[in-house]
């Protein structure tokens, strides 16, 4: 296997080997483009070879080594995209988006006030930028500067009172300084703005609990949070809490066995519920749960403590001694150990040694222990406050405080801590979809790869692509599908580039035929390169006029080409009417009226979408992407029955994101 050096190097050299110009010379800006191409696709590793290529040839370009930089960050690599943002930063300090990018990968790095000074730049050159306020507000709010993060956040909601997030982000500062009156207010305010807020509705719960002891309140909020994002344990594992909080016990149970159906290793989940088994005396089940984690964390002594309780009460004695001097090992101060071990100890006789744990424990009960920060047992200090080596600080409580604690069930941390943005106006960043965006299902593409699910195994099936295949005439086998993967690693990327090399020199020598441009052109396309892809699909064309195949990916070509140019009607024009062409070559094939359906409702013409998509169901009746995204453009037109109908059989026929739909819009 070749070593990533090596890969790289050999990318680079086959990058020549693309016909970017007539001179034979490197057309750097049109390379620039197509690295853009992979970065909006979020195929990073190409877009990162392209870049590579450019600063080769241009090191003085400030504007590639920032799309790098972009590319490094959304594959966290802050530490890259630090270092090329500041090389954006010496060649062009004008350019807002790198300062905001290093702003960014600082933040991530910890770098906080380095991070402050460069959202501080960028504010100087775009003073109304939301997402450059918001991430400022965060950096100070993580360094201690309470009062800036204050004005910062109180600008930002004044700029932009419709940003529900900067509520959210005050919210946690106003927690922080222990009002929480107006942190309830701010996240009722969020709400109001956008009641689809997951973190809103988690905040607000930890508010009724913490401040308000209302846990049906609470309860009411996770329901919700659930119900926009099912799939995260630590919700179940929170809601299962206020259950039992609210005495619902079968509740709790269901909740704690579905979120380790969601993570089976999650050690707070098999805690509690062990936890929970000993309260209802289910204790060989409770045992099961206290050995899991201890396998998965073997110095979890809250687990350690619970299942010595199990021992002993199940007669397992030596078991529950072992479990203790572990526990007093590595809490020597704690008094309920030593009672614990008295007790197991004069089960077996040893009435001796029963009698010096229990003086021990006695002599230990009115001393304070402490607990962090965390709310972590610390054995490191007897003083009211202490700062340990790790710089925690921990407070000093009751012994009977401590073994309360350790008995007591778990809730996750808040899982809505912020996120930084970066909002460039020329990249589709991913870095700030942190909850599920709907989208309309993608067009169907012919490939070489796809993602295979659990529920789709393989590509979908397409009679002109079966009998190219059938031919052998191309060095990759066809393949359909709406779900290709979103990156191309470097020994894929060095395959394909090797490929357009074979079909420069194969054509240099032969009479060209359709398939071998089709062939080139699907290289390109696999690469990103739209715009060299398009004129070999049409050289195929030219040479097969009723080349169905080729008309169908020049559509995805133009219609996807379009996506990164800054007017792209054009390209969707002429996506169009190559789809117009397919589908008077071939009248009956679903996927080209699929296509046409998604093209028109990316550019708001959903009337003649539906049109589009009710055909492609009525020659394919299971196509449920079809059905998915007739439901989406119903719900766009405001027909919510019908919408409600598509989106229900979508879900029935494995598409996955209609439930999620389903859920944000019952939710209405």
């Amino acid at each position: 296997m070749p070593s990533p050096t090596r890969v790289i190097s050999s990318l680079i050299i086959l990058l020549t080997a693309i016909p970017l110009s007539l001179s034979g010379q490197i057309n750097t800006d049109q390379v620039l483009r197509i690295g853009q191409n992979s970065l909006y696709f979020e195929d990073y590793i190409l877009s990162i070879q392209y870049f590579n290529r450019v600063i080769e040839v241009k090191p003085y370009l400030a504007k590639p080594y920032f799309l790098r930089a972009v590319a490094k960050l959304n594959l966290d690599d802050y530490l890259g995209a630090e270092t090329d943002a500041s090389l954006a930063i010496e060649r062009n300090p004008f350019i807002v988006d790198a300062w905001e990018v290093r702003g960014v990968a600082r933040q991530n790095l910890g770098k906080n006030r380095e991070a402050i000074d460069d959202y501080t730049q960028a504010l100087s050159m775009l003073p109304d930028s939301r997402g450059l306020l918001y991430n400022k507000a965060i950096a100070q709010q993580e360094i201690g500067l309470i009062q800036e993060a204050d004005s910062t956040f109180s600008l930002l909601i004044k700029r932009f009172p419709a940003f529900d997030a900067a509520y959210i982000g005050h919210a946690r500062l106003k927690l922080e300084m222990n009002d929480t009156i107006a942190a309830r207010a701010d996240i009722d305010k969020a709400l109001q703005i956008n009641h689809n807020a997951v973190n809103a509705y988690v905040i607000r719960a930890d508010i009724a609990i913490n401040s308000e002891q209302d846990y049906l309140s609470a309860l009411d909020d996770m329901d919700k949070a659930i119900r926009l994002q099912p799939h995260f344990a630590g919700f179940f594992i929170n809601r299962a809490f206020l259950r039992y909080m609210t005495d619902d016990f079968q509740g709790a149970f269901a909740d704690y066995d579905y979120a380790l159906q969601l993570e089976p290793e999650n050690t707070l989940a098999l805690f509690n519920r062990g936890l929970l088994r000993s309260e209802v005396h289910d204790t060989d089940k409770a045992l099961a749960d206290f050995n899991r984690v201890l396998q998965l964390n073997p110095d979890d002594y809250k687990t350690l403590y619970n299942r010595a309780l199990i021992q002993l009460e199940t007669g397992r004695l030596d078991n529950a001694i072992a479990d203790i001097d572990r526990l007093i090992e590595a809490f020597p101060d704690f008094a309920a150990a030593y009672f614990l071990r008295s007790d197991a100890l004069r089960t077996k006789g040893d009435i001796r040694g029963a009698e010096r744990d229990y003086r021990k424990s006695i002599s230990l009960a009115q001393t304070p222990l402490n607990i962090d920060s965390n709310g972590r047992y610390s054995p490191f200090a007897d003083s009211t406050q202490n700062t340990d080596s790790t710089g925690t600080q921990s407070t000093a409580i009751s012994q009977e405080q401590v073994k309360k604690r350790f008995r007591s069930l778990s809730t996750i941390a808040d899982n809505s801590q912020p996120e930084q943005i970066f909002n460039s106006k020329e990249i589709r960043g991913k870095i700030q979809d942190r909850n599920v965006t709907i989208e309309l299902e993608p067009i169907f593409a012919i490939t070489y790869y796809t993602s295979p699910t659990e529920l789709k195994m393989n590509g979908d099936y397409l009679k002109e692509v079966d009998e190219i295949n059938a031919t052998r005439a191309l060095r990759f086998i066809l393949q359909v599908t709406n779900h290709e993967p979103s990156t191309t690693d470097e020994d894929t990327a060095r395959r394909h580039f090797e490929n357009i090399a074979y079909y420069n020199s194969y054509l240099a020598g032969h009479t060209p035929r359709a398939i071998d441009y089709l062939g080139r052109a699907m290289d390109f396309m696999t690469l990103r390169d739209y715009e060299n892809a398009i004129p070999d699909l049409s050289r195929a064309i030219d040479i097969t006029p009723d080349f169905t195949l080729a008309y169908l990916i020049r559509a995805n070509a133009r219609f996807l080409q379009a996506h990164t140019l800054p007017d792209p009607s054009l390209d969707i024009k002429l996506a169009l009417a190559d789809l117009d062409k397919v589908i008077q070559l071939s009248p009956l094939m679903p996927i080209a009226h699929y296509n046409k359906g998604v093209v028109l409702a990316s550019e708001g013409n959903f009337t003649s979408a539906l049109l589009a998509l009710t055909r492609a169901i009525e020659l394919k009746p299971d196509f449920g992407e079809a059905y998915y995204n007739r439901g989406y453009v119903y719900l766009t037109l405001g027909n919510r029955d019908a919408a409600f109908a598509d989106l229900s059989k979508a879900g029935s026929l494995g598409i996955v994101p209609s439930y999620n739909l389903l859920k944000r819009m019952s939710a209405k």
